[in-house]
């Protein structure tokens, strides 16, 4: 048995090594494929073909690596399934399949663990990292290869694992905005990769960390290295990549033309099904040129093939399955921590166990001596329990006292806000007062005026005509006053500018509930509503767009004066008296409450509404969905506000 088993290894080695020398023939390959037996021989032709399409032609990639993964399975090859996986992994992620990526990612660093070989799980971790940087987690990715970084060091790995360790820890860092880290790593990639097969792919990272930096010289250098050695090798991925990096280079010194040159030379490469994200990087960089240069046709035409191509990368359904194997993932590895502390636990029981049996033992010896002692220690158990009793009803206590206290100060806050309210609707009618006031007495005197011209009195004229012009006086600085104030209700409701900029929270609160509260009064005037505020004092001034933000807040109280209103119309109609709202029956309520929660600012809007149902919960906030009747809502303005909360990094919920 064992002969027979030495001789299947000399003849795979002398397989594979023919299968490399003939590595860059890759038609002499598809015929060694196509006369080679279903056996381990065949999976590694498979999987060298894979390799050999992974710069070139991705989806024709995942075709060989797929086909080896399916028949090392079925003959159970358990390292030809591991080089599989690794295959297929890479070419699915440039591909643009992320969620099978993923999937296939994870099973590979699994298996790499069951081998215990310290190179395959460096390997493993790192092709991890890969995922989840093409995914846009960048923490994680660096998590990963800082684990191969642990891994290598522990094992003392050939210096060339090191390379790509400090090509993905400069990618990573270039994404997380540490682009001091990124060059530093960047460097030391490209010095070990000179004269090498991965020289393109290192200049590539160098030239991304050099643009970083804003040393664009240097990068586009180092990039013109890359896209001359891919050139030279038949690597379209890392051409493609060169030549984005150069047009980027170009867009940011503002040279259009250049730069959108290169980003053509991306779209020349046909590379959209086998590397679809750099294609999508090009298109977005050629719209935002053209939109620059005010060349609306080219920006839509360009702009239309990045919607498509995002649908493709990153659609919904996508999406969701990334975050089901996310779950999934988490899942496995608390089912993993549940059988270690199981196994633990158990140790522990045995080992308290052979402890008990021995103080068994001890006690049984020495039981006659210690009765008394033991008398002593229950009637001391005795009275612990009872003190723990008294600590906790203690405690139970002092937490009613807070409680009570609590509300005492919440209520005192209601009847606070609810001065201020009577104060500013009082400080926006008094010179409201005042213009009407002078404009009656104005009326008076310009009749006096005229009487007085007709009957010659120019002494008299000339003084009612100065009392007249001191009126107008007045109503203007009157008019003035109100018109402050409306103003500053209104001062954000001008076009956003989309910067951010220190804002006081609680007054763009209250400003918009007032506004959107007297626009539903300008359309229903029998209208009438309980305005409930409670801000915290503490937030102070937070950095957001304050336009954005306002439009959020003016849609929610818009939604919530909307339910009030049908509400009120129901209750009316059901008692066949349209005043029956303000008999104590219902009271249409809105109330704001703002906190701060540890680093977060906290902002809860309530009616008292017809509600909504549990069934339409899941949906509100879906693009074009409302349950207002046709022609009364969009279902568009909950959408929006979901964007624009996501994009400042909060979140908006029932």
């Amino acid at each position: 048995m064992k002969k027979l088993t030495t001789v299947f290894i000399i003849i795979l080695s002398i397989t594979v090594a023919k299968a490399q020398q003939s590595r860059h023939d890759i038609d002499s390959l598809k015929h060694e494929l196509t006369i080679a037996k279903e056996d381990t021989t065949k999976v590694h032709l498979l999987v060298l073909l894979s390799d050999l399409f992974y710069n070139s032609y991705a989806d024709t990639c995942v075709a060989y690596a797929q086909e080896a993964l399916d028949l090392a399975k079925k003959i159970n090859f358990e390292n030809g399934i591991l080089k599989a996986e690794f295959s297929l992994t890479g070419s699915l992620m440039t591909s643009g399949n992320y969620p099978l990526a993923l999937d296939h990612g994870l099973k590979l660093l699994s298996l790499a663990k069951k081998t215990d070989d310290p190179n395959t799980l460096v390997s493993a971790n790192g092709t991890l990292a890969f995922c989840y940087y093409n995914l846009g987690e960048y923490n994680t990715c660096l998590k990963y290869v800082l684990k191969s970084l642990h891994i290598a060091q522990a094992f003392h790995l050939a210096e060339y694992k090191y390379i790509y360790i400090w090509q993905d820890m400069a990618q990573a860092y270039q994404n997380l905005n540490q682009p001091d880290s990124a060059l530093l790593y960047a460097k030391k990639a490209y010095e070990r990769s000179k004269n090498s097969n991965g020289e393109s792919y290192a200049s590539n990272i160098l030239g991304d960390a050099y643009a970083g930096k804003t040393n664009y010289d240097s990068a586009l250098f180092v990039y013109r290295i890359a896209m001359s050695l891919s050139l030279k090798r038949n690597m379209v991925t890392e051409l493609v990549d060169s030549y984005n990096g150069i047009a980027g280079v170009y867009k940011a010194k503002d040279n259009f033309d250049s730069a959108a040159w290169y980003s053509k030379k991306v779209l020349a490469e046909k590379i959209e099904k086998s590397y679809p994200i750099a294609l999508l990087k090009a298109v977005n960089m050629l719209a935002t040129i053209y939109e620059s240069q005010n060349k609306p046709d080219s920006t839509l035409k360009y702009l239309r093939i990045a919607i498509d191509l995002k649908d493709s990368l990153f659609s919904r359904e996508k999406a969701m399955a990334v975050q089901n194997i996310l779950l999934k993932e988490q899942e496995n590895q608390k089912e993993m921590e549940a059988s270690e502390l199981k196994l633990q636990n158990r140790l522990r029981i045995y080992s308290l166990l052979a402890g008990l049996i021995v103080l068994l033992l001890t006690a049984g010896i020495l039981l006659r001596n210690n009765r008394n002692k033991h008398k002593a220690y229950t009637l001391l158990q005795k009275q612990k329990l009872e003190t723990d009793r008294q600590k906790e009803k203690t405690e139970f206590t002092l937490q009613e006292l807070k409680s009570t206290q609590a509300q005492l100060i919440q209520s005192e806050k209601m009847a606070s806000l609810g001065e201020l309210t009577a104060g500013i609707a009082h400080e926006i009618q008094n010179p409201l007062n005042f213009v009407n006031n002078f404009s009656e007495v104005n009326t008076e005197l310009v009749n006096e005026l005229k009487t007085e011209l007709k009957a010659g009195n120019t002494e008299d004229a000339f003084a009612i005509a100065n009392d007249i012009k001191d009126n107008e006086e007045k109503i203007l600085h009157h008019g003035k006053r109100a018109d402050a104030i409306v103003k500053g209700m209104l001062q954000h409701s001008r076009a956003s500018t989309g910067k951010k900029e220190p804002t006081d929270i609680n007054a763009l609160a209250d400003e918009y509930l007032r506004l959107s509260y007297h626009g539903m009064r300008a359309k229903d005037k029998s209208f009438n509503a309980i305005l409930q505020t409670d801000f915290d004092e503490s937030i102070g001034k937070i950095n957001i767009v304050p336009q954005d933000i306002g439009r959020v807040l003016l849609n929610l109280f818009n939604n919530a004066f909307y339910a009030l209103s049908a509400k009120a119309s129901d209750f009316a109609k059901v008692s066949s008296d349209k005043s029956a709202t303000a008999d104590g029956n219902y009271q249409p309520t809105v109330s704001v409450c703002t906190k701060k929660v540890d680093s977060k600012i906290e902002i809860s809007i309530k009616d008292n509404g017809n509600g909504i149902s549990q069934k339409v919960v899941d949906k509100i906030f879906q693009p074009f969905f409302t349950t207002k009747p046709t022609g009364q809502g969009t279902g568009l303005g909950l959408s929006l506000s979901y964007d624009i909360i996501k994009a400042h990094g909060g979140e908006i919920k029932v």
